[in-house]
């Protein structure tokens, strides 16, 4: 086991590592921007070190200075967290390189997996559900016009790098396929530095289940069961809950058994979620793979009683897994709201600032991840989120009031938040009766 290992991330996920860490016994190393030299995770960490100035870029995305870092402190392994470089396969290469394990799979892993195109080629080899559309990457206007007249309009372009809805872009016809092909391609570029981008089916009123998947480094892959990530505004998640509440047994076998025939196919290792859409005719189709934590993986923590983190570090320490597929059960129901420094009534433009006030939900059945504290000043540079609030109860009903109850004793100030659009959620008939999309908030709820 290691006995110091480094965070390459802040936030809340780096409190939530040094949680865990602290618990197996061993060392932490914070890394921070100056625009973090004060926050949670560099006070609670052994260890803290300043890796750069606020830009991303030149902290956390600074590859040179976390190995640095690292190589000082004398750590043994890092743990990326998610976003930043948590699946830059690059970052995990030279991370090994160095003699320093990198706390998630292998990189031939991450590649296969993480470029959507390789992903779906090995997912169409081991039959697991895809949607209709190209086989490999779209070469050219030509090809990507004959392959959706072949599957039928509309269509949906998507890069083949990245995610969270950049390089995306549904075509309903020629025309728009033309105009959204190179847009697309022109974003995907400037986001991930790829442009290379394919074309599948457009499954409209589609559901986004997930599958959490775990492997170890002698071959055994487990599923620790599904997440619905239905609630979202435009590919970003508002609300994640497990279990599912519109999957039935048999539908909930089928795909957890697609997302570890695919992990399987890919020898992978560590923590991973496989994304799926599914259509009103209740088929699987597979969205794409995250090779990382998830930031809902609170949701599958709460419903299995596995703690994923102390998984992951065990994991990339070379031991096996210590528990079979038989012994994990979803117990209750739980549901995360991701609560974002954003103002829903404005267009969801950030709301950065110091919080003055900052009094947190507590009780049976809560659980909040958060780096903040009153006197915090919630910085522009980096993602929005503040809090994870995560509710489990016995049934999704009584997980719903406990939601609504905890959403309630939230006080946030003076900055925005996404608490009311929540509240708002959670009082929807259509969302307690599961009548929903994952296009439902912009088209019913009036946000844009």
């Amino acid at each position: 086991m290691f006995n110091r290992i480094l965070i390459a991330n802040r936030g809340e996920i780096a409190v939530r590592i040094i949680r865990a860490a602290r618990e197996m016994g061993i060392e932490t190393v914070a890394v921070y921007s100056t625009a973090d030299r004060d926050s949670l995770h560099t006070r609670m960490a052994d260890h803290a070190i300043c890796i750069g100035p606020p830009a991303a870029s030149e902290s956390y995305l600074n590859i040179p200075a976390i190995i640095s870092a690292a190589e000082v402190a004398n750590v043994q392994a890092i743990h990326p967290g998610y976003g930043f470089l948590a699946e830059n396969s690059h970052f995990a290469d030279i991370c090994r390189s160095c003699n320093i394990e990198f706390i998630g799979p292998s990189v031939d892993a991450m590649r296969k997996l993480g470029d959507k195109v390789s992903c779906r080629e090995i997912a169409l080899a081991g039959k697991v559900p895809t949607s209709p559309g190209s086989k490999g990457k779209i070469e050219n206007e030509e090809q990507a016009l004959k392959i959706a007249r072949e599957i039928g309009y509309p269509v949906m372009i998507k890069a083949a790098a990245g995610g969270g809805g950049r390089g995306m872009r549904i075509a309903q016809n020629d025309i728009s396929l033309r105009s959204g092909l190179s847009s697309a391609m022109a974003e995907a570029k400037g986001a991930f530095g790829d442009s290379t981008v394919y074309v599948e089916k457009y499954i409209s009123n589609a559901r986004h289940i997930e599958v959490q998947i775990f492997g170890d480094q002698e071959g055994n892959v487990l599923h620790l069961f599904e997440r619905d990530c239905t609630m979202q505004r435009r590919h970003q998640k508002l609300i994640e809950e497990s279990p599912s509440p519109v999957l039935d047994d048999e539908s909930r076998k089928r795909v957890c058994q697609s997302a570890v025939r695919l992990a399987r196919a890919a020898g992978y290792f560590s923590a991973g979620t496989v994304e799926f859409l599914m259509g009103e005719d209740k088929q699987f189709y597979l969205m794409e793979v995250n090779t990382r934590l998830q930031v809902e993986h609170p949701v599958t923590e709460m419903v299995t009683g596995l703690d994923l983190v102390k998984m992951q570090i065990r994991v990339a320490a070379g031991l096996p897994l210590d528990i079979t597929q038989k012994q994990i059960t979803q117990r209750g129901h739980a549901i995360e709201a991701r609560i974002n420094a954003e103002d829903p009534a404005n267009r969801f433009a950030p709301s950065p600032g110091t919080i003055q006030r900052w009094e947190l939900p507590g009780g049976p059945g809560v659980r909040v991840d958060t780096h903040c504290t009153a006197g915090y000043r919630v910085p522009p540079n980096y993602d929005s989120m503040i809090a994870k609030l995560i509710v489990h109860q016995p049934t999704r009903e009584e997980a719903i009031t406990t939601m609504q109850r905890a959403l309630s004793e939230f006080r946030i100030e003076p900055i925005k938040t996404t608490v009311p659009l929540q509240q708002d959620i959670m009082r929807n008939a259509d969302f307690r009766q599961s009548n929903v999309h994952i296009h439902f908030v912009e088209k019913n709820m009036g946000i844009g």
